[in-house]
Parts: structure tokens; C-alpha cells; sequence
């Protein structure tokens, strides 16, 4: 989502919560918009290279893309997803090894804003642009299909 002259953080956390129907709001003291992961909305973060193959991966199975944000200092990729991978510690063993993050409930995901400082933060590699997110299970079995080989020994979700 490319910045125009009258993007501010006040507008485009409206286009956020009207267009993409996420409940996101600013927080002044960081100047940042957040959301909190919720019944409808969480996240996967992973690196950016695994994220890049999981992406080309979810296109070529003609599955629909979701919003995916990059974090280009750290070389990661967010994607927000319908949270409904299942609670087992095994998997979150599993990806926190493979240093993949699964948000829970409650936990604040900083979305791209317009604000020069954090260009450099978070930038949509995927914009959203509407209210769709994609299954966590699809993505996390993209992810399985992705993986080094010699992380593939056991999935990294249930279905």
C-alpha cells in the first residue's frame, strides 16, 4: 500500500477498520497502529525466506492470499491469518525451533503505517484489501511443504 501526501496514521487506521475490517487502532505515544489478535484475526510470523516459498507455495495451489506484512530489518513476514491452528504445545515447540511465531489471543500485531520513521519497520508485501485472511492450518501446511527437509520429520500442524 503505497503512501499518498494525505495518508496519516488517523486515515489509514480507518481504511484498516472499514475496508479491511481489522480492529485497529493508533497508539499516539508510538505512533503505530496495532491490532490485538482476537476470535477472528491472528498471525504467523516467520522468516523471510521460508515466508517468500510459503507464499509461492499457497499462489501455485491456487489459494487465496491474505494480508502478509515484512519486517524488512529483520527479514521476517506476518501473515495475518484466521486463528485456527490448534492449541498443542508439540507444535509450538515445533515452530518456535524453526523460529515461526504464532500469535495468541491478546497479543498486539503493529501493522504498516504511514509514518516515515517506521518505513523501514513494516511495509504490506501483501496488502490487504478487504476483510479476507486465509486458514492458519493452510498457511502452517504450506509451511510443512516448504521446510528444510531435515525439519520436515513430523508436521508442523494438525488438520
Amino acid at each position: 500500500m503505497p503512501s499518498i501526501p494525505a495518508d496519516t496514521l488517523t486515515s489509514r487506521c480507518e481504511y484498516y477498520r472499514r475496508t479491511c475490517e481489522l480492529d485497529a487502532h493508533v497508539q499516539p505515544e508510538l505512533q503505530a497502529i496495532i491490532v490485538i489478535a482476537n476470535s477472528s484475526l491472528g498471525s504467523i510470523t516467520m522468516p523471510a525466506e521460508l515466508a517468500a516459498r510459503v507464499r509461492l507455495h499457497l499462489q501455485r495451489q491456487g489459494e487465496r492470499l491474505g494480508p502478509v506484512i515484512s519486517h524488512p530489518r529483520s527479514s521476517r513476514w506476518t501473515f495475518l491469518v484466521r486463528p485456527d491452528i490448534p492449541d498443542d504445545a508439540a507444535t509450538f515447540a515445533r515452530l518456535f525451533r524453526m523460529q515461526i511465531a504464532v500469535s495468541r489471543t491478546g497479543t498486539q500485531i503493529a501493522l504498516p503505517s504511514p509514518v516515515r520513521r517506521h518505513s523501514g519497520f513494516r511495509c504490506w508485501s501483501q496488502a490487504p484489501t478487504g476483510a479476507y485472511r486465509p486458514s492458519g492450518v493452510v498457511v502452517l501446511a504450506a509451511v510443512d511443504a516448504c521446510a528444510v527437509p531435515s525439519r520436515r520429520a513430523r508436521p508442523v500442524h494438525s488438520a
